[in-house]
């Protein structure tokens, strides 16, 4: 059992949970949260969601969403009660078609008590009706909704679907989704996968869009607002939808030499990578302040910032190299983010090799020469950074040093076929450092761990061979002409998500 400190207006609800029945005894609560150790509240226990059905109205001069959540589940053992991550209002619950009580609890938590309890392996139809305004929510000292001058956007990590929709928000619970949304007429709704159709009616357009493989919750995405939209298809046959802000300013021209290279670079990816895993391709970039972009999936966030300096294809091959690394293959825990960034950094090598740019070699030799052994970004683990340190520059760029150490110990062709043969192996599924080594280590022949544990979990410099990088440690590090011409963009990409 759990404690639970019940805010006060929600005391009246919370009494409702008293109310079990006796049959319920044997009966067990679900954990208010899935068992991440850097995020012990986040996701629930007791239930497996397999998809989620969102049918939302949004109003964009008062930020004021309303919504009916539909979420299938299945029970994963004997449920008394269980927790949806979840801020806005809630109006009713439903679970099997009944009415079920519910309750808030501590920041972000909405418990739902079923009329009757729930037995093991016994699927699920939760139905939640909300409304709110996002933007006046928030949750320890935070909010991750982005209201723009003409609507919102819902794109951040590790959290971000509590502002928009309820659900079990720990990326090790993927599902498939259906995202409908209506706005008045001249505003558009933007969001993963595929849109199936959008519908004016009285004054409002309603937007249906599907995405069909499973996705983590901090992957769903919205984006609400003026935008102009273009469509087309990959010499590979991918469909490409990208959406830039009416109002992009100076700013639109470099989004679009940026964006709009995306079949194109979705194309060299899969040659890198493997079969691109989802059914469309693209991304959005909104009239917002913030300065990160995200691999939000099928259709990637980026904000307005990422191109202040001109073109950035950099920032497009780490989030496109995301879909494969991070999203199709998700991390087990988030203990397991080298999973995602470091695979996304080196793919920013590759492609500035493919470009003329710096070879992955130099930009690895680089990176080790411009930080002596003192300094703090050694101390930094990227095989498991801690919570304050996920998205520090080292789980990206030392992340990236781990895999050019790879390489040189195993040789090209080895590498290249765990660079492929890894999404295929745990396509829409969850995996972690510990078992990328294993595959690596299967694929090459090689015992890995000594080399793992160098590059990944110890707090110091490792030697210069394992990366050969004594070649160029002087220099490169005392003369900045030395970097290697893509660097700059690439360093843009540093620290792109909230923590």
């Amino acid at each position: 059992m759990h404690r639970r400190i019940l805010a006060p207006g929600a005391l009246a609800a919370a009494s409702l949970l008293l109310a079990i029945p006796a049959s319920a005894a044997s009966h067990s609560p679900g954990a208010p949260g899935i068992g991440d150790p850097y995020y012990p509240d986040y996701g629930n226990g007791g239930y497996d969601v397999s998809h989620y059905d969102l049918r939302l109205t949004y109003r964009p001069a008062t930020d004021e969403l309303e919504g009916t959540a539909t979420i299938s589940a299945r029970t994963t053992q004997d449920l008394a009660f269980f927790d949806l991550d979840f801020l806005l209002d809630v109006s009713e619950v439903r679970v099997n078609g009944a009415r079920a009580a519910f309750a808030s609890s501590g920041q972000h938590e909405l418990v739902v008590t079923p009329r009757a309890p729930l037995a093991k392996g016994t699927p699920v139809t939760v139905v939640v009706r909300y409304r709110g305004v996002p933007s006046a929510k928030s949750a320890y000292g935070f909010t991750t909704w982005h209201r723009t001058p003409d609507g919102a956007v819902a794109a951040d990590e590790p959290e971000a679907a509590w502002w928009w929709f309820p659900s079990n928000d720990h990326p090790s619970d993927k599902a498939t989704y259906d995202v409908s949304v209506a706005v008045p007429d001249g505003t558009q709704a933007i969001s993963n996968g595929t849109l199936q159709s959008a519908v004016s009616k009285l004054g409002w357009t309603r937007y249906n869009w599907r995405e069909n493989k499973p996705q983590a919750t901090y992957l769903a995405t919205l984006a609400l607002g003026k935008f102009d939209i273009t469509r087309g298809t990959s010499e590979g046959g991918v469909p490409v939808l990208n959406a830039y802000s009416t109002a992009l300013g100076d700013n639109d021209g470099a989004a679009r030499a940026s964006v709009e290279r995306t079949g194109e670079i979705v194309d060299w990816l899969s040659g890198r990578f493997g079969p691109y895993p989802f059914s469309s391709a693209g991304g959005y970039v909104p009239n917002t302040t913030t300065g990160y972009a995200l691999e939000t999936q099928t259709r990637v966030y980026y904000s307005p910032k990422q191109f202040a300096n001109g073109s950035n294809t950099s920032v497009v091959v780490h989030e496109l190299a995301h879909q494969w690394y991070g999203d199709s293959v998700s991390l087990k825990g988030w203990k397991d983010i080298w999973i995602n960034e470091g695979f996304a950094r080196y793919a920013q090598w590759l492609w500035s090799e493919h470009e003329g740019e710096g070879t992955a070699q130099e930009l690895a030799d680089y990176v080790y020469a411009s930080h002596p052994a003192d300094d703090p970004f050694w101390t930094v683990r990227p095989g498991d950074p801690g919570p304050d340190h996920q998205f520090d520059t080292a789980v990206y760029d030392r992340g990236a040093l781990a895999l050019q150490a790879l390489r040189n110990a195993v040789g090209d062709k080895a590498f290249f076929a765990v660079l492929k043969g890894w999404p295929q192996r745990h396509a829409y599924g969850n995996a972690s450092v510990t078992d990328f080594r294993r595959y690596a280590e299967k694929v090459s022949g090689k015992p890995l761990g000594a080399l793992f544990d160098t590059w990944l979990f110890q707090p110091s410099k490792p030697a210069a061979p394992a990366a050969r990088a004594a070649a160029v440690a002087g220099a490169a590090g005392a003369a900045g002409a030395d970097r290697p011409r893509s660097w700059k963009k690439i360093e843009a990409t540093n620290g792109v998500h909230r923590r």
